[in-house]
């Protein structure tokens, strides 16, 4: 019998790993080997998403995160060769690939998406003048100046008010209305975030879309919503935008022209 080729033994190696009741194992490998491998393989994947998805391993239980992170690992065919990056593998997974089951969170995908935006934001590499191609004011006038938005922070919307839920709170459907958020990283380098309205939901939209002085962003806005824009409105939207700039979620405004 010829000697099998390694490159098959590998293949046959790791189909086994990821699915061993649809695929044997190469012969010849002894059954208590193959038990720790498939131990080490799935405790590892599961500890490392478990930790990135905290929110999410929680609601689960330690038995359906399992079945959660094995189904992962069988049907998913990575990418990566980063183990650490696993975490945008699954991802990737929950919300372009997995087909949901019966006893799946119907905001499974939309969570997972939320918690992974928190890691980026934390560990963004903050470089503002490089985005923006212009120098940047930290303590320019967001409202007669152009706002910058921080390279850290992140414009998010759901389905969800994905923000509060966990084991006190699980939704069984969406919201009467959209969450809008943005998660950022203050002065001190600590990661959260701010629930936005529509309205300010929009002023941030356009600062990081079609940039221009704060005052004409929010003159848009209120014809956007068709609103008059009062005396009111404009102190209070310069009131908002400058608490931005005070938490972090503005890197600060330019003088000059947006960066094409």
């Amino acid at each position: 019998m010829p000697e099998l080729d390694f490159r098959e033994v590998q293949r046959r190696f790791a189909a086994h790993l990821r699915d061993p009741e649809r695929h044997a194992p190469p012969a010849g490998i002894e059954e208590r080997r193959l038990a720790i491998y498939r131990r080490l393989f799935i405790n590892n994947i599961e500890d490392l998403l478990g930790r990135a998805y905290p929110v999410l391993r929680s609601l689960h239980g330690s038995e359906r995160w399992a079945r959660l992170t094995r189904d992962f690992y069988r049907e998913h065919g990575c990418h990566t060769p980063y183990f650490p990056r696993l975490a945008e593998e699954f991802l990737q997974y929950l919300s372009t690939e997995r087909t949901a089951r019966e006893d799946d969170f119907p905001f499974l995908a939309e969570l997972a998406h939320y918690e992974r935006a928190e890691v980026v934001v934390a560990q963004h590499e903050d470089d503002p003048d490089h985005a923006t191609g212009s120098t940047i004011d930290p303590l320019g006038d967001p409202f007669t100046e152009v706002p910058v938005l921080a390279t850290a922070a992140r414009l998010l919307a759901y389905e969800y008010p994905v923000q509060r839920i966990g084991p006190d709170f699980v939704p069984a459907s969406p919201g009467e209305h959209p969450t809008y958020l943005v998660v950022f990283r203050d002065r001190d380098f600590r990661t959260g975030f701010i629930e936005l309205n529509p309205l300010s939901a929009r002023i941030l939209w356009y600062v990081q879309n079609d940039p221009a002085p704060g005052a004409e962003l929010v003159h848009r806005v209120a014809a956007d919503f068709d609103l008059a824009p009062g005396e009111e409105l404009l102190r209070s939207a310069e009131e908002l935008l400058r608490h931005w700039l005070q938490r972090g979620v503005l890197a600060g405004t330019r003088t000059d022209s947006p960066a094409t």
